[in-house]
């Protein structure tokens, strides 16, 4: 577990102006996950296909590469750095 420290020289403000911070970043990060899954099952149900089948299917040459697909893969990719990037965020606790 890593820890970080901060200093300034209004403690008392700190904490609440961290935790704040921090809780409109997680509501920014769950909308975004939230909104990216939608568009994600769009293509999922125009395509009638899992995006784990499509990801593997599109690995091995199954399909033409279109504007389409490509935004389909972006999607995907970006799903997943957005719920590593909320899990993270979850996973911060404050020590005091």
């Amino acid at each position: 577990m890593a820890t970080l420290t901060l200093h300034s020289a209004d403690a008392p403000a700190l904490r609440p102006f961290v935790e704040n911070a921090l809780a409109r970043e997680l509501r920014l990060l769950e909308l975004a996950v939230r909104r990216t899954e939608d568009r994600v099952r769009s293509f999922e149900v125009t395509y009638q296909l899992s995006t784990d089948e499509f990801l593997r299917r599109y690995a091995n040459d199954e399909f033409t590469e279109t504007l389409d697909l490509d935004e389909w893969i972006g999607e995907a990719r970006l799903l997943v750095r957005l719920q590593d990037k909320l899990r993270i965020a979850k996973g911060i606790r404050f020590a005091n």
